[in-house]
């Protein structure tokens, strides 16, 4: 008798059934995974004022932000859209920063309308809220001079980024708050992201205190995110245990000699959403070429920008066979552009190693709940996939599919 090949299972679900269910392509995420990821790094802290702050522009799912809301997280925001999400889900104003990148007046009234703290990285910005909101609240970024990150896109700090005030110049920060009666009562940095080691993160908090001593009565100060996961096998997770403990030390010995109790805040995004995210595909074609065996899915870039953008590695396993031969592949996608091709890095094309799929079987490429659905679009007319929260055994539909009335809506 034949043994039934071993098939991948999410959340007690397996992909071949979610796909029946639900349909191909499918978001699916583990929500035991968000919880457990949010906790570790909560209880790693051990610094007893503070806040972690989830950015949501990771991945915006409602679902995902109630879940987070629940375990008491808050929101890092960058647009008023995250904003508007965020409170939509059910957290409060004071539960929400926005940190945005060139706002416009627009965005600063929106924030300031609805109690949300607005975090502004321009002297330039600053001046204008100072102009619009004299008398009020307001935090800074701080560019502490310091990138890190797992690709030149993702490096957020440093002379060649367009974030933040460079550290240096917190006296002009000083005399504007004066001129419009602002309360700098928050300092925030964000080196970068993807990052899987520790000695970065402490190079820029040691610059966003130091920056701090010059900024009389701030409440909080916020260190940034940027938190990497393993995304392949050789990858070494960050010690999380020995983060925690030295960002705990080093913030209670400042706030002794500041004077004051302050909160910490730090804003991780990938680390609490990534590992939960699997997108599963259906395979429709084989094909070979001298140099390459093809496998031809019903997904693309549009779905999946990362392995295209920024060359990065995600784990593809054959969710039909895990345990069947092997061959090595390269997986296409459905798009009218060359470089639609899931299996790559930043040298470009490479092939993998998967069980020899058939047409019909579900492909399933993992840690995609960062940074996936998030950057997804409609390019080639192609509809964004629905999304599926798994736990337990049980799955929930938590973003519907979208149908070809939805590539029309707001055209006239």
């Amino acid at each position: 008798m034949t043994q039934s090949p071993f098939k991948l299972s999410l959340g007690g679900v397996t992909a071949e059934d979610l796909v029946s269910e639900f349909g191909s392509p499918l978001y699916v995420y583990e929500e035991d995974i968000i919880r457990t990821r949010y906790c570790e790094l909560n209880d790693s802290i051990i610094y007893p004022n503070k806040r972690i702050h989830y950015a949501a522009k990771a991945n915006s799912n409602l679902e995902i932000l109630s879940i987070l809301k629940d375990l008491g997280c808050g929101i890092d925001a960058t647009s008023p859209g995250e904003v508007f999400i965020s409170l939509s889900a059910g957290f409060s104003p004071q539960d929400i920063i926005f940190t945005g990148v060139n706002s416009s007046r627009d965005d600063l009234a929106y924030c300031h309308e609805r109690g949300v703290q607005v975090n502004i990285g321009s002297l330039n910005l600053l001046e204008t809220w100072g102009s619009m909101f004299p008398g009020t609240n307001v935090s800074v970024r701080v560019n502490p001079d310091v990138g890190a990150g797992h690709h030149d896109h993702t490096i957020t700090g440093g002379p060649s980024s367009k974030f933040g005030i460079y550290h240096d110049r917190i006296q002009e920060v000083n005399d504007i708050a004066e001129r419009h009666d602002l309360e700098i009562n928050g300092i925030h940095a964000h080196i970068g992201s993807g990052i899987l080691e520790t000695d970065s993160f402490m190079r820029a908090m040691e610059i966003i205190l130091q920056s701090s001593k010059d900024l009389a009565g701030l409440e909080f100060i916020d260190i940034g995110g940027g938190i990497g996961i393993p995304y392949r096998a050789s990858d070494s997770p960050v010690d999380l245990s020995s983060l925690g403990e030295r960002m705990s030390s080093r913030f209670t010995t400042f706030t002794e000699e500041y004077g004051r109790e302050l909160e910490l805040k730090i804003e991780p995004g990938r680390y609490l959403v990534a590992e939960s995210g699997t997108l599963l595909m259906t395979v429709t074609n084989s094909k070979s070429t001298p140099k390459y065996n093809f496998i031809g899915v019903d997904s693309g870039f549009n779905h999946m920008q990362r392995p295209l953008y920024y060359g990065s590695y995600h784990t593809i396993q054959n969710a039909s066979r895990m345990d069947e031969p092997e061959d090595r592949f390269v997986v296409g996608g459905n798009l009218c552009e060359s470089g639609d091709v899931f299996t790559r890095s930043e040298d470009g094309i490479e092939e993998r190693m998967l069980p020899i799929p058939e047409i019909g079987d579900i492909l399933a490429i993992r840690d995609c709940g960062a940074y996936g659905f998030s950057m997804a679009s409609n390019y080639n007319g192609r509809l964004l996939p629905a999304e599926v929260m798994v736990s337990g055994g049980k799955a929930r539909l938590v973003r519907e599919r979208q149908t070809f009335d939805d590539l029309l809506r707001g055209m006239r």
